[in-house]
């Protein structure tokens, strides 16, 4: 079953979604005492512990977004539990946070588990409306 880790620079509700949702070992950072981590330190959490990490540091932790896995913090990562990216344009609220993790777990359906998965979902600036990508990172095509 995915285990969702929710970086602190999103809302806790996305935790609360994900419970509500039936991933009752979902986390936010803070509440494990983990609030004011670096990226590293987060990974090395995140991939000790299988987690499916849900964060809007994409770039921190996908690298580039034309060259995912060649920068940031799962360069090299031969195996991790999945990756979601909640990509929006200056500060977002609460409410449009939930509305892309929704749509993500929506994605989802009923995967149990996500192995070497990056899923992003973009807001739209113009229209409001919002588009999930899926791919692998590794690539290992």
């Amino acid at each position: 079953m995915l285990r969702f880790l929710i970086d602190e620079c999103l809302s806790p509700d996305l935790a609360h979604l994900a419970r509500d949702r039936g991933y009752h070992d979902s986390f936010h950072v803070t509440w494990l005492g983990k609030a004011g981590w670096k990226d590293w330190q987060l990974r090395e959490l995140i991939i000790e512990q299988d987690w499916t990490f849900v964060t809007r540091n994409s770039v921190d932790f996908r690298g580039p977004a034309n060259q995912p896995g060649s920068e940031g913090q799962y360069a090299n990562v031969p195996i991790h539990a999945g990756l979601i990216c909640i990509n929006g344009t200056g500060r977002m609220t609460g409410e449009v946070e939930i509305e892309l993790f929704t749509a993500v777990l929506d994605q989802i359906g009923a995967a149990e588990y996500l192995v070497n998965e990056v899923i992003e979902a973009y807001l739209c600036e113009e229209d409001g409306e919002f588009e999930i990508v899926r791919y692998s990172l590794p690539d290992n095509r």
